[in-house]
């Protein structure tokens, strides 16, 4: 969790009172955020105590003096949510962002604080809380950065578009000398601050860059301001501009910065917005979008999850103590309808909702009581209880058990298996490295990486699993399901087909599965046929695995056997002899 440093004086001010270090720990504790340090008795002389907090990470608007202030005040029923208001109504700035900056970073927001009054103090809040969200939630500027500017320094309307390198000049904040890009680039290479962002974009054609009316330049995110608009404590009009990848969080910091620093406005909480035009890809918005969102939570729901019988009533009341603004649903009286402030986008569920609830009623005021239902024993489930049965029946055969990686890379769940993309695979979108790029959809990769990886031991290598691998089905609603397996891989100078074959005997006998000579005869019971379509075994050596469930039931394929074929071998650096079997077992389920 990130940690937020405040000036001890500026906080309680804020609150309204002083605290003892025990009270205030206690007051946290409640909150749901933790005191981790008061630095009052290791101060030195004319140094301000400070008070370290500890703030959950999903709680952008804590990140600053302001936005812990704000909470605890509505928490404590001090005071309650701030209303936000835009001023004018209508936008009379504009910032088009321009084609060219779709290759690199392609969305921006913006928004302007008028007649704002910086002391020392609050605008060190103003800059820290741009360093917390570009380490929290922007990723260190890989998804997000922002910039803040000197309005009167700058001159609308404002483009955000994309340049080659050579075109971009300006003197960089609190530097003399007017640089390029590729200038830029070398100087701020061995910084210690900036060096670390310079990757970001060093490698693309173009730099994104926002200019004003004259081409002046107000910013290269997510590099570096200019000098020409850089905010000081005389500043009065600022200027902010925020760019990324992701659509969302570029929406989420905008909201954040104005949210916290909009109190300090000639006209509290009250923002300038402005229209940020993009028609290229029909993303044309005003921000910031300062109107709650709403959403709904069922009043049993939170009262079945707290143990508790409250009414409406006091659920709202403990609600808005959250900074949230409930109200009963008008045609369901078990609905609230909660609207959900520009502060809080870490409520996206009715769970959030509920646990807002159970924070504002105290955790420590919750009555234990006895659980209502059976259904809370615990028990294991049908499929963990049919595996642990097959797992202790194979471990008792002399075979030694394997937990690989559900990841695998595409080769090792296809080409080395010598199959085609059969596109049931769930793969990683942006995968860290090779070796992770898709779900497995058959346990025998792993099982023949962790033989290669012991080669060199003893022969023959008997290794089995037990585990899940995932195949997509559209027809669910999260596109993709588990599927429990369970296989094995004998190893040795043959190829031990009839040891693989008798450990699938073992584990039908467990699981009172008969072997039936004459599956026409329509028994329950499991044969195998013949396979020479599947090119993961030698050729006339694998084959299918039926299971006919009850006598005169629709029989099923539910995995296969054979020998493994020499190339798939060759790809695992195998050097010997092998065989597998894998089934489905939730078929006996």
């Amino acid at each position: 969790m990130p940690t937020v440093a405040v000036d001890k004086e500026d906080l309680y001010q804020f609150l309204g009172r002083s605290y003892t270090t025990e009270e205030f720990d206690e007051l946290c504790f409640e909150f749901g955020i933790e005191l981790d340090e008061d630095t009052t008795n290791d101060c030195a002389k004319g140094e301000r105590p400070q008070l370290k907090i500890e703030i959950p990470a999903n709680r952008y608007d804590m990140l600053c003096i302001e936005g812990i202030a704000q909470a605890l005040n509505e928490y404590l029923g001090r005071s309650s949510a701030p209303s936000y208001s835009l001023q004018p109504a209508v936008p009379q700035v504009t910032m088009t962002i321009k084609e060219s900056t779709s290759t690199i970073r392609p969305y921006a927001a913006a928004a302007i604080l008028r007649g704002i009054k910086f002391t020392q103090r609050s605008y060190d809040s103003f800059i820290a809380l741009q360093d917390k969200l570009h380490t929290n939630l922007c990723r260190n500027r890989t998804l997000v950065a922002m910039g803040t500017h000197d309005l009167d320094a700058l001159e609308g309307p404002f483009t955000y578009e994309a340049l080659p390198p050579s075109e971009i000049t300006f003197i960089p904040l609190n530097q003399t000398k007017a640089m390029d890009g590729n200038q830029l680039m070398e100087f701020y290479e061995k910084d210690k601050n900036l060096g670390k962002y310079l990757h970001i974009i060093k490698d693309s054609p173009v730099f994104p860059v926002i200019l004003d009316k004259n081409r002046n330049v107000a910013s290269m995110p997510p590099i570096i301001n200019s000098d020409r608009s850089k905010i000081t404590l005389e500043t009065t009009n600022v200027f902010l501009d925020i760019t990324g990848t992701d659509k969302t969080k570029v929406a989420i910091v905008v909201n954040q910065l104005v949210a916290m620093f909009s109190r300090y406005c000639s006209t509290p909480f009250s923002i300038e917005p402005v229209n940020v035009m993009s028609e290229h890809n029909k993303e044309t918005r005003v921000f910031p979008d300062i109107k709650p969102r709403l959403m709904q939570a069922e009043i049993s729901y939170i009262n079945s999850c707290l143990g508790l019988n409250l009414d409406v009533d006091t659920i709202i009341q403990l609600l808005k103590k959250m900074g949230l603004q409930p109200k009963q649903n008008e045609s369901n009286d078990d609905l609230l309808d909660v609207y959900i402030p520009i502060t809080r986008p870490d409520v996206l569920h009715q769970c959030d909702i509920m646990e807002d609830a159970s924070i504002a009623y105290g955790y420590n005021n919750l009555v234990k009581t006895q659980a209502q239902s059976q259904a809370l024993v615990a028990q294991p489930l049908p499929i963990n209880k049919i595996a642990d049965i097959a797992r202790l029946a194979t471990s008792q055969s002399g075979w030694s058990e394997t937990l690989p990686l559900t990841l695998c890379s595409h080769d090792e769940n296809f080409k080395f298996l010598r199959q085609n993309d059969d596109s049931k695979a769930v793969k990683l979108a942006n995968p860290k490295t090779i070796e992770y790029q898709v779900v497995r959809t058959t346990l025998l990769p792993g099982l023949l990486k962790t033989v290669k990886e012991n080669r060199k031991h003893s022969l023959p290598i008997k290794v089995f699993e037990c585990g899940d691998i995932v195949l997509k089905d559209e027809t669910l609603e999260r596109r993709a399901k588990n599927q429990r397996n369970w296989a094995a891989v004998f190893v040795g100078k043959t190829a031990g087909f009839e040891f693989v074959q008798g450990l699938l005997g073992k584990i039908m006998q467990t699981l009172r599965t008969d072997w039936l000579e004459k599956p026409s005869a329509g028994k329950r019971g499991y044969w195998i046929e013949q396979d020479d379509a599947n090119a993961t075994f030698f050729p006339g050596r694998g084959a299918k695995i039926f299971f006919r469930a009850a006598d005169g039931a629709e029989a099923n394929e539910i995995g296969s056997i054979g020998v493994l074929h020499p190339e798939v071998l060759g790809f695992f650096e195998i050097p010997f002899a092998a065989s597998s079997v894998e089934i489905n077992i939730e078929n006996f389920l």
